[in-house]
């Protein structure tokens, strides 16, 4: 089998209407590099016809089509983890199916790896969502940034690069709950970033709903930090030295003074906002634990029925499972 030089990694998840044209533009994209290539395409459990069409598009191209079909939804990330074992590639670029990042922005990358990065991030230009998700894009990237340390200027496009170094050590990680260009930037030595056009979807609606994109940031500030557990730490003691102080201050004016009914209220508003605060803290580290045992667990982190692969004289479909 001849060396790839380069992989393509794709998660699809019901995109039937769209995919079509991502064939149409990505082939010959990839053709036009000049070397050996393969393109994974991982189907999410789709519940639409996405996987007849992969499987079809695997029959006309499977010199250079590989699919790997879940036997459920997984989720983006973990797709993109089944495609990575699945790769040969020296270099590994992973691409949604919506056609949002341009398939012709591919050798752009491959050309920025070719200069010595091990990890090339990416940013859009001119980002085609709403409003909403742009504001909070960005504050979650600078909340990110404080927290974890991680520099990654649009956490939210796909289109990345990775050296093959890179890719068998985020293999070699088991974790349960992960972001994949998060871990990437603290394994390689060499990132860089460069800007990609960004295109409005080709079809369908976006696979991330708003509760969605929380988990997923909860994800990101939580397995590559414990400051925000540091940080409650920080406002317990802060919010307990104040309560003790407060309680001293009581009772002088209670021997003062006298009794007092005036600060009732104050007090009661003072009581609900510690209240709000360990309220708070207990569902932060309700997330940490929640983690922990998801990890502990060690479950499979997901099932795949089949693998499309070789030529037409080797096409196999392999029923396996991949532990965590």
């Amino acid at each position: 089998m001849s060396p790839v030089e380069v992989s393509v990694v794709i998660p699809v998840y019901n995109e039937e209407d769209g995919l079509q044209a991502l064939f149409d533009r990505l082939y010959p994209a990839m053709d036009g590099l000049g070397c050996n290539y393969e393109i994974i395409f991982v189907n999410d459990g789709s519940r639409d016809r996405s996987a007849q069409i992969l499987a079809s598009q695997f029959h006309k191209r499977p010199d250079t089509t590989r699919v790997v079909l879940f036997n459920g939804n997984f989720g983006q990330h973990m797709a993109i983890l089944a495609g990575f074992e699945h790769t040969r590639g020296q270099i590994v670029i992973t691409l949604d199916a919506d056609l949002q990042n341009p398939p012709e922005e591919i050798p752009r990358l491959v050309a920025t790896m070719r200069e010595g990065h091990d990890y090339v991030g990416t940013i859009r230009r001119e980002r085609n969502d709403t409003a909403f998700r742009r504001i909070a894009s960005r504050a979650m990237n600078r909340l990110r940034e404080r927290i974890t340390r991680i520099k990654m200027t649009d956490q939210g496009c796909m289109l990345r690069a990775y050296d093959r170094n890179v890719v068998d050590t985020i293999n070699a990680c088991r974790e349960v709950n992960t972001f994949i260009p998060a871990l990437a930037y603290t394994f390689s030595s060499n990132p860089v970033e460069i800007v990609v056009e960004h295109e409005e979807r080709h079809a369908g609606e976006s696979k991330y709903s708003l509760f969605q994109l929380i988990r997923l940031n909860f994800d990101l500030v939580t397995g590559f930090s414990i400051v925000p557990l540091q940080w409650f730490s920080a406002i317990g003691t802060l919010l307990s030295l104040a309560s003790a102080g407060l309680v001293a201050v009581l009772l002088v004016r209670r021997f003062v003074l006298g009794a007092e009914v005036q600060g009732v209220f104050t007090l009661l508003a003072f009581n609900f906002f510690l209240v709000g605060i360990m309220l708070f803290g207990i569902g932060l580290l309700g997330e940490y634990i929640g983690r922990i045992y998801q990890e502990v667990r060690n479950r499979p982190r997901y099932r795949i029925q089949a693998v499309l692969e070789g030529t037409p004289e080797q096409q196999k479909a392999t029923e396996v499972s991949c532990a965590q």
